[in-house]
């Protein structure tokens, strides 16, 4: 098989964190997600992933925390069969291929031009491509804002600057009616120390942004209220974990406060 050699900078490497890790999930005896077809975009890149140092809890987390945001769109889009689907920095994740919308749902996937211009080599299905940093919110003048949006940002919030996620979703709340976000969120302090992290030092990344307290968003003038705070902790599926891994997370669960500095499934309505 001919493989491709990704032409990418520091930041948009991280896209190869997930695809590995949902890759690595795949290939397990009970796989939380099962996204076979990240497999097989991961076999056609020419990359030593071995580098980027994916240990078991970053597969089970990312493959769950997955799995729940996928629940979420799932969910939406059956209450809402004409909505629009925002995947933020989307990267080369199969998302619309494993939530399967419906032909009344109108699917945008969102990220810097060099990964969106990958997206139709690995990913031909058809989905509308946005090539943007997400932060220069001018790129949805051309997305319809008179339908209900499903808004998903996955591992996105860590890597963007300062203030400029509240800036985002002020702008997303403004062009769009109404609409849910959903997002997987990051403690100050989960945020602070993923520089540490071995995967994400592997690729020289600093990683900052983060907040605690799950209804700090309703704060940012953009309309937002708290669905729900879920806990990858308290899931079921963390039965199938290994162990020790799976005891050392049953153990966190009896806290909020730990729990929070896990991965966490957050919802809001606009």
């Amino acid at each position: 098989m001919q493989r491709t050699r990704l032409t990418l900078n520091q930041l948009e490497e991280t896209l190869l964190i997930t695809l590995w890790a949902k890759a690595l999930d795949s290939k397990l005896r009970v796989p939380m997600l099962g996204d076979t077809r990240s497999a097989e975009i991961a076999d056609r890149i020419d990359y030593d992933f071995d580098t980027l140092k994916i240990k078991a809890a970053l597969t089970y987390e990312t493959a769950l925390r997955s799995k729940k945001l996928d629940d979420a769109v799932r969910s939406f889009t059956a209450a809402h069969p004409d909505a629009v689907v925002l995947d933020l920095g989307c990267g080369l994740d199969p998302r619309m291929v494993r939530c399967r919308p419906t032909a009344g749902i109108d699917w945008y996937d969102v990220d810097f031009p060099e990964v969106v211009a990958l997206r139709p080599q690995f990913l031909p299905e058809p989905s509308h491509l946005v090539s943007a940093d997400v932060t220069a919110t001018d790129w949805l003048a051309e997305i319809p804002g008179d339908r209900p949006a499903m808004i998903v940002a996955e591992g996105l919030i860590p890597f963007l600057p300062g203030s400029s996620f509240q800036v985002l979703t002020r702008a997303l709340t403004t062009h769009f009616g109404t609409g849910e976000i959903a997002l997987n969120g990051y403690t100050r302090f989960a945020a602070w120390a993923m520089k540490y992290h071995p995967t994400i030092k592997a690729l020289g990344i600093t990683a900052a942004a983060g907040f605690d307290d799950p209804r700090e968003p309703e704060s940012w003038g953009a309309g937002l209220t708290l669905i729900d705070e879920d806990f990858l902790t308290r899931a079921p599926e963390v039965a199938d974990w290994p162990q020790p891994l799976r005891g050392l997370t049953r153990t966190m669960s009896r806290s909020t406060a730990l729990s929070r500095q896990g991965a966490r499934i957050l919802r809001y309505r606009f």
